[in-house]
């Protein structure tokens, strides 16, 4: 696939010229942040780029994207691809988005699927609106990631909020999701948001004690297996001491399909920084590993998040176009439920 057909970051201005995939071209996921075009039939050997002469393999149909998440080498999901619209790297990371045939636009960031507009609000809104309807009266909400400005969309729904503060390192990744995703980083438009380019540990261990109300954590791994940021308690500790009194954090965690993940030892984990409630939820988002996503709600409070404090009024749209789709009442107290297996996998004490 030439270049030409790519929109490459910094050429905002030029034309977009987009081209079909031809039935010879594959799009193939490669392991270590990288992803590659190949033109070749067959099995596809690709470099990954990192300089020890490590090969990843990986066979891919014609047209079609390979997602393998982290932690999920055993399996791939695929998307048939109708046109690349951007491949870039910034100083930090690489960013990927084509439009698929059956999700719409697809963003890959670092070689691992973000979101697709399918389903991305079943994340957002719930990543969002498990910790903000746990507070009786929030006003200052800090968001360490999101560039994509979904979770900016959904934080505006609540009136109470006064500040509004968004962390993002990259300043590339806001960029194009402007771009190219105008109903989700249409967050951006709230008035109320203060945008801080740099990095989200560093910005909250400057901040004072107490600063915030709800803090949400989206530019990291995944509490669980794979956690690198997170399982690090100095950060956990540095989230614990921005937050208010019965304020409450939420962070995204892994699937409990996931053989490796245990949520008895994240919950032990997350018991160790905050003294008041720890908890795990989930939902459903099909075009994630296992169609499925965790999510822990943590508070220093003893704050009953599993039932809404402060119920979200759907007809307060903020600045979205329309209402929630996937989140209501109902939804965030079945959240915490989790089924047989999983309960007896994951929450049962351990035996010797």
């Amino acid at each position: 696939m030439a270049r030409d057909n790519v929109f490459s970051y910094g050429d905002f201005s030029k034309t977009l010229h987009v081209k079909k995939l031809e039935e010879d071209e594959h799009v193939v996921l490669v392991k270590g942040g990288k992803t590659s075009f190949s033109f070749e039939n067959g099995n596809h050997h690709v470099s990954n780029g990192n300089g020890n002469g490590n090969v990843v393999a990986h066979h891919a149909k014609p047209g079609w994207y390979a997602d393998v998440p982290p932690g999920w080498e055993e399996e791939a999901h695929f998307f048939k691809v109708e046109k690349v619209l951007f491949h870039g790297r910034s100083e930090y990371q690489d960013l990927f988005v084509f439009e698929s045939v059956s999700h719409g636009k697809v963003a890959i960031l670092n070689g691992s699927m973000q979101l697709t507009e399918k389903d991305e609000f079943a994340y957002q809104e719930m990543l969002t609106h498990l910790p903000l309807c746990s507070v009786s009266n929030p006003k200052k909400v800090l968001l360490v990631g999101g560039g994509d400005g979904g979770i900016l969309r959904e934080i505006s729904r609540h009136p109470s909020v006064e500040q509004i503060h968004l962390c993002e390192l990259d300043k590339m990744v806001i960029d194009v999701y402007k771009k190219f995703f105008p109903d989700i980083s249409i967050g951006y438009s709230d008035p109320r948001l203060t945008v801080h380019i740099g990095d989200g540990i560093e910005f909250l261990r400057s901040v004072p004690e107490g600063s915030f109300d709800v803090i949400i954590l989206d530019a990291f791994q995944q509490m669980g297996s794979l956690a690198e940021e997170l399982a690090d308690n100095s950060v956990l500790r540095s989230v614990a001491r921005a937050l208010s009194p019965g304020g409450v954090m939420s962070c995204p965690a892994d699937s409990f399909w996931n053989k490796h993940f245990s949520v008895t030892d994240t919950i032990e984990h997350a018991k160790k920084i905050f003294s008041g409630s720890v908890n795990y939820a989930w939902c459903t988002v099909p075009a994630y590993a296992s169609g499925m996503i965790g999510f822990m709600v943590c508070s220093n409070s003893e704050v009953d998040v599993k039932h809404p404090l402060n119920p979200l009024n759907p007809d307060n749209y903020g600045v979205a176009k329309g209402p929630p789709k996937y989140y209501n009442s109902e939804v965030h107290t079945a959240a915490f439920c989790l089924p047989s297996f999983a309960k007896k996998r994951c929450l049962l004490p351990k035996s010797d």
